[in-house]
């Protein structure tokens, strides 16, 4: 069973809005043991969407396309099926009372340009659309069957996953054949050593496909099965996941396709321990990658961006000394931003960043990409120097961010003795 992914709408077609509707559907539909062979990008010119509305019905069994299901004039999409179809258009009035209802439960006026959305191709089954206004539809052209949804992400997956998929799996049948992937995320290893230390998986595993995805910062290992034992293969992927953890060692910081942030706010949160964070050349970066999960407040307390000297003395408590003697990216004005947010917020754990992110300000001493970390807990203080040789100011950003979570995450999950850490703070002054 073959399908094509068509994204429809000017926006998208030209560039300025990028489509992750595509990849989303390509990913879900693969794991379902769907060969997805084209993906498409039209814009809202009618005979554009029929003519590529046609030459996907004489090709594929599936279709899913996203988009132009909205109530201005450029939505297209349900016209352009119809006329691929060689049928009318027709009321769906479940459609239209759920759209009004919408618009009545959050007190907004609903508009008649809004009933256009309830119009779908004559014959067509409606996909109801509980989270929004557009409904998309389900219709059969050539030997074909396209599902229309619309192109807002949130309200496309509602559909897809609810309405979509079920039926996807019923036309499958007993030939189903499931594509699976586990992926192991790791950090601080070339990828050329992540792929040496796993090569031989696939003789471990006969049946198991490896990948290696450079995601900067970070390296993952995916291992791909297809099976048609959807529980036996679950259980093949999980051991061979388990071994490739094992060569790896301590540089995988997650199996279950968490981040790193996530990895980190999951220790916490199962230690009952807190976190301060005070950030001077990332910015904040690190406090908003913690944020972005449901629940950080229960171990998230503080995150100061002090950027400038005087905000590091006044806020952190920084010695003016330090910062003439060492300048602002060293090893000891580090411990202290450690120290300050540590103490300011009362937290288990203190975490700083100081560094030269680039393109400019660096040194022969400090050349760009130098960043100084230091983590304070109940186990002492740590400082560590590291200098990565990405010229990019956002890749630094990101790489500075990324190794201060790393240093966290190996202290939650083997906590460094008191002695250890005073030698490493001291061998990198």
């Amino acid at each position: 069973m073959i399908a094509e992914i068509l994204a429809t709408g000017d926006e998208i077609r030209t560039g300025a809005l990028v489509d992750s509707n595509s990849a989303y559907l390509a990913e879900r539909l693969d794991s379902q043991g769907v060969e997805v062979t084209r993906h498409h990008s039209v814009g809202d010119a009618p005979a554009a969407l029929r003519t590529v509305i046609d030459e996907i019905s004489r090709r594929a069994d599936i279709a899913l396309v996203t988009g132009g299901l909205g109530p201005t004039v450029d939505d297209r999409s349900a016209e352009a099926a119809a006329a691929a179809a060689g049928v009318g258009m027709a009321l769906d009035h479940k459609a239209l009372k759920q759209i009004e209802d919408f618009f009545k439960e959050r007190g907004r006026p609903f508009s008649l340009t809004n009933r256009k959305q309830a119009m779908i191709p004559a014959g067509a089954d409606c996909l109801y659309n509980p989270v929004g206004t557009a409904p998309g539809f389900d219709i059969t052209i050539q030997r074909c069957r396209f599902f229309f949804m619309p192109g807002v992400p949130y309200e496309m997956k509602h559909m897809f996953n609810r309405q979509v998929l079920p039926r996807i799996e019923e036309m499958q049948g007993d030939e189903r054949q499931f594509n699976l992937l586990k992926t192991i995320s790791t950090f601080g290893l070339p990828e050329s050593l992540v792929g040496e230390k796993v090569a031989a998986v696939g003789d471990q595993f006969p049946g198991i496909t490896l990948g290696l995805r450079a995601k900067f910062p970070e390296i993952q290992v995916k291992l791909y099965l297809q099976t048609r034992d959807d529980q036996a293969g679950c259980k093949m992927l999980e051991s061979a996941a388990d071994w490739v953890v094992r060569q790896i060692g301590r540089p995988v910081f997650s199996d279950d396709g968490h981040s790193m942030a996530e990895t980190v706010g999951n220790l916490l949160i199962s230690r009952r321990e807190t976190l301060a964070v005070a950030e001077s050349c990332t910015g904040g970066l690190v406090g908003n990658w913690l944020t972005n999960s449901a629940g950080s407040s229960s171990f998230f307390l503080l995150s100061a961006v002090t950027y400038h000297n005087q905000a590091k003395v006044k806020v952190l408590g920084v010695q003016e000394q330090t910062l003439i003697d060492h300048g602002a990216v060293h090893e000891s004005v580090a411990c202290q931003m450690a120290e300050g947010a540590r103490r300011v917020a009362d937290s288990t754990y203190g975490l700083s960043i100081t560094g030269i992110a680039g393109p400019d300000g660096g040194t022969p001493e400090k050349p760009v990409g130098t960043v100084c970390i230091a983590l304070v807990g109940p186990n002492g203080i740590t400082a560590r120097r590291f200098h990565f040789s990405f010229g990019r100011r956002l890749m630094n950003k990101r790489i500075f961010a990324m190794a201060a979570l790393d240093m966290l995450r190996r202290e939650l999950v083997a906590p460094i003795k008191k002695t250890d850490v005073q030698q490493e703070k001291n061998g990198n002054r």
